[in-house]
């Protein structure tokens, strides 16, 4: 392990290297983003269906999009039991860390009759990006998925890419249904 002597000259390069990281970085990309989405915008599935091949290397249509419940038993049967098992342990450790954080409504008021406090209420629905191919693991649906669900969400779509074979990873399915 090497040792860095912090020191004004290191300071100043640990801070540049930090934000060559930082968000202000994506300037460069915002005109590709930019006609990606007015793309969608102009052509929806068809468009997103094109990225899909484009970046994905996969064949999506209208009629596969959707993830099937056959798909989803499937998925099961390609899943290690241990794994299902691990799932579930990390289901339930995630519930319960996330309902300490849980905010309630309250309200009270003053002897002068002022009333004082805050209304806490889930958003009605919530949009879940989880990465595929080579980054597909369960744990980014559990952790996306659970903490929606214990605030009271009542709606969570999620979308993932497929592999190049138009399907979703069967751990990700698993971890989808187990989520709720």
């Amino acid at each position: 392990m090497r040792m860095i002597e912090l020191n004004s000259e290191t300071r100043t390069n640990i801070l540049e290297n930090l934000l060559k990281r930082s968000p202000n970085q994506y300037d460069q990309y915002a005109d590709v983003v930019a006609e990606i989405l007015k793309d969608v915008r102009e052509n929806g599935d068809k468009a997103l269906f094109s990225y899909t091949q484009r970046f994905d290397k996969a064949t999506v249509t209208k009629e596969t999009i959707r993830v099937t419940d056959d798909e989803i038993e499937d998925a099961y049967h390609q899943v290690a039991p241990e794994v299902l098992t691990a799932m579930r342990k990390a289901i339930t450790n995630i519930e319960a860390y996330h309902a300490k954080q849980k905010q309630y409504s309250w309200f009270d008021s003053t002897p002068d009759g002022t009333i004082l406090g805050q209304k806490v209420t889930p958003i009605a629905s919530v949009g879940v990006y989880v990465p595929g191919g080579k980054a597909a693991y369960p744990s980014s649906v559990l952790m996306n998925v659970l903490p929606a669900k214990v605030a009271g969400v009542d709606r969570i779509a999620m979308t993932t890419p497929p592999g190049r074979d138009g399907l979703v990873a069967p751990q990700t399915l698993v971890a989808a249904k187990e989520a709720g």
